[in-house]
């Protein structure tokens, strides 16, 4: 059962934040990293979601939330990028061990990174223990990497997210937006989260006109 809230969550189309600056040296310092697999797009995404969730559990460290989904998929970069489709996203895809090596090379670089921009070794630390595992491991260890999961799954929800994602599972709009609500719906681990998926998927088929070409 998706952790509940007592707080109104906010469902609206998501936006980022122009107040919240204090991780542009984190962003600064993925340029390269963000540029495989759309991490250009789907990190900020991400991210917008990770403070939506905060605000909706603010018993969580948002701080925490926020630098791990940042980085979360910036181990993409240092995979073979021949085979992110074909193993990462094809056949039993939540198995492939391109998605293992991107988590630990997500560890590696939140480790060269965080020390250099006054994060210390403890914080680090938490912050690999969540990206070590938040594709593959069936489980999460805490409020935090269960927010961190539902903001990695809820920008697929977009229509960005639908745009981008339907291509690299060789999917339609429309059947994708099916899957999504039959399979990612269920995986969600907060309550938050569902409200927001739910109301995004309906604006996304909405404007992508899956009823007509499905």
């Amino acid at each position: 059962m998706p952790l509940p809230t007592a707080v109104a969550v906010d469902t609206s189309p998501i936006q980022g934040n122009p107040e919240l600056a204090d991780l542009d040296p984190v962003w600064r310092a993925i340029v390269t990293e963000s540029r495989t697999r759309a991490n250009d797009i789907h990190l900020p995404i991400s991210v917008a979601y990770a403070e939506r969730l905060c605000d909706a559990y603010p018993d969580a460290d948002a701080l925490l939330v926020r630098v791990t989904t940042l980085l979360h998929d910036t181990g993409w970069a240092r995979v073979d990028e021949t085979k992110i489709i074909s193993e990462g996203f094809g056949g039993d895809w939540r198995k492939a061990d391109i998605r293992f090596q991107h988590e630990r090379y997500g560890c590696d670089i939140a480790r060269e990174v965080l020390p250099g921009l006054g994060y210390d070794d403890a914080f680090i630390e938490r912050v690999t223990a969540i990206i070590d595992g938040h594709d593959t491991r069936q489980v999460s260890h805490s409020l935090e990497d269960s927010l961190v999961r539902d903001a990695d799954r809820l920008w697929r929800f977009t229509a960005t997210g639908i745009a981008l994602a339907s291509g690299w599972f060789g999917l339609s709009p429309a059947e994708y937006a099916r899957r999504l609500r039959s399979e990612i719906i269920p995986e969600l681990l907060t309550d938050a989260a569902v409200q927001m998926a739910v109301a995004e998927l309906a604006r996304a088929e909405a404007l992508l006109k899956t009823d007509l070409l499905s």
